[in-house]
């Protein structure tokens, strides 16, 4: 039988073993934006809970760098809520349009359009068939950068 390609070819799979290609290519986990009701008291928690200041700090935006990913809190009610549920979690993309493109073919329905948030950073975000919320972003900044 022929060996499927991307197939792991010894005992231990590689880490890229069960690489694929696809249409728009999900590049990591990037960002995990909590919503917050009091930006401000957030912004000061999560400063003494993680031990770093904010390298972004707008009346609409507050984001921090914790071990190269990001922490966002969003104080933009219509955005989700606070509390279990409330979080969602980016995925770093290469290009938004087309993964945006690739999951309505999967069934995808758009739950936050594409936005550009400044600084060439672009979001958007889907409910999965399941009712999960998945955020994506593009973004001139690779993973971990």
């Amino acid at each position: 039988m022929p060996r499927r390609r991307g197939a792991p070819t010894g005992n231990a799979p590689s880490p890229h073993a069960y690489r694929f290609r696809m249409p728009a290519r999900v590049i990591g986990l990037r960002t995990v934006v909590y919503h917050v009701p009091d930006l401000a008291r957030a912004r000061e928690w999560f400063r003494a809970a993680f031990g770093v200041d904010p390298y972004f700090d707008e009346p609409f935006y507050v984001g921090f760098d914790v071990g190269g990913y990001e922490l966002g809190l969003d104080p933009d009610p219509s955005a989700g809520r606070p509390g279990a549920g409330g979080t969602v979690a980016y995925w770093a993309v290469e290009d938004l349009d087309a993964t945006l493109a690739h999951l309505a073919t999967l069934d995808a329905s758009v739950a936050q359009g594409a936005t550009d948030v400044g600084g060439g950073v672009r979001l958007a975000a889907v409910h999965d068939p399941f009712g999960n919320v998945v955020g994506l972003i593009q973004s001139p900044r690779p993973p971990g950068a």
